[in-house]
């Protein structure tokens, strides 16, 4: 069948729906084809806690969120920067504020209003969906075929594509990384995926387990192999989730790969010095239980009295310098991370090397990808979005310029 429209982008996720509103507003004829029955449904998925669109800090600080990726990334980044996406959301009506952490809001504190407003848009403009439309190669002429919501065979054969297909976490909604082997095929180089943003598996005791899930740890600092982050994490039956575990996923990982574990050190008073919080500890106890007593000299929560217990058997030192020095170094065993399907991202991908500066694949002429199917992770903040957002724009671009000369 053919296909009047000239690009035909793969994937209805952030990074495709923005490339494909960039190229119907240069007027191009745009078709997106997406296998799940609705767009966007990680994106909704992520706006159930608050949708968190970018991040307010500066932006050479932002971009060193981006790791080993930063140098690939860093161009799409300053070309649609947080401050143009904040400008694209409210000319879509959804006005934004930065909260107390820095992160960036819609006011609605919602993805579906701002999905609707986008939706209609990119119908505005002509663009065309097709859901149920699963991508399952191209033909020896290089025609993309499609499994039709019928199970029947489409074919298209666009003048430019655009894979914004996504990773691995959360394959329920859409992302499950079947793309990679027709990738393979091809000669590109990809990565397995790994979970990054994932929670720490770690092997409580039945008691803790069943009183501090889900309970926070606030105002927490962990460590890993000369690596620190501040934030806070929340107690699970399974371990530890939470944006400061969450950080730091990428060496929690390569620990595990080498050393089969991670070890990870708490700081559950990372505000003071173990000498001012032993200081604390030498009041008297009098006739107070010690949770009690942690509770009201330390600050502790009770999740927090509970860690301590964990980690020590329930033997907890007595004398304020030792017991200080237990609340500032509390060392917990991770054995695994959370797996791919409940990871926020993942690592892996298409090799960074494999794209060109408009994200064209070197190997395959006139197709271009955007957003989680490259290699790069960061953490949660607004980073993740921000970045799937400025490589759909820059792919736009770089498809806008291919056409110009092909």
């Amino acid at each position: 069948m053919a296909d009047s429209s000239d690009i035909v982008i793969i994937g209805a996720g952030p990074a495709g729906l923005i490339a494909a509103e960039k190229l119907a507003e240069a007027g191009h004829g745009v078709a997106i084809y997406e296998r799940m029955p609705s767009p966007a449904r990680k994106f909704l998925m992520a706006g159930r806690g608050g949708l968190n669109l970018s991040h307010g800090e500066d932006l050479d600080r932002f971009l060193t969120r981006y790791g080993p990726a930063r140098g690939v990334l860093e161009p799409a980044l300053r070309a649609f920067a947080p401050g143009d996406l904040v400008a694209w959301a409210e000319g879509l009506g959804e006005k934004t504020f930065v909260g107390s952490s820095g992160r960036i809001f819609p006011e609605s504190f919602k993805a579906s209003p701002l999905l609707r407003a986008w939706l209609a848009r990119l119908a505005r403009l002509g663009v065309t969906l097709h859901s149920r439309h699963c991508w399952t190669g191209w033909d020896d002429e290089g025609t993309l075929i499609f499994r039709g919501p019928d199970g029947d065979a489409v074919s298209r054969k666009p003048r430019a594509t655009l894979l914004a297909l996504g990773g691995a976490s959360w394959p329920r909604l859409g992302s499950d990384g079947g793309w990679v082997p027709l990738l393979r095929g091809r000669g590109v180089t990809v990565t397995e995926f790994a979970p990054s943003n994932s929670g720490a598996e770690i092997t409580w005791s039945r008691a803790y387990a069943e009183k501090s899930a889900g309970e926070p740890l606030k105002r927490i600092a962990i460590s890993i192999a000369g690596t620190t982050h501040r934030g806070e994490a929340v107690v699970t039956e399974q371990g530890l989730e939470g944006g400061v575990i969450y950080a730091l996923s990428p060496v929690i990982r390569s620990a595990i790969a080498t050393h089969g574990h991670a070890e990870i050190g708490i700081d559950l008073r990372p505000d003071l010095d173990e000498a001012a919080l032993a200081r604390l500890l030498e009041r008297p106890q009098g006739s107070q239980s010690l949770s009690t007593y942690l509770r009201k000299a330390a600050k502790l929560a009770p999740a927090a009295i509970g860690l301590l217990r964990e980690a020590t058997g329930n033997m907890l030192p007595r004398d304020p310098v030792p017991l200080a020095r237990l609340i500032k170094h509390v060392r917990l065993k991770v054995t695994a991370q959370r797996g791919l399907e409940r990871a926020i991202s993942s690592a892996g991908g298409i090799v960074l090397d494999e794209v060109d500066g408009h994200f064209m694949l070197r190997k395959l002429p006139g197709v271009f990808v955007a957003g989680e199917m490259l290699d790069w992770e960061a953490p949660t903040g607004g980073y993740l979005l921000q970045a799937c957002f400025a490589t759909g724009v820059v792919a736009a671009r770089g498809i806008e310029a291919w056409l110009a000369t092909n």
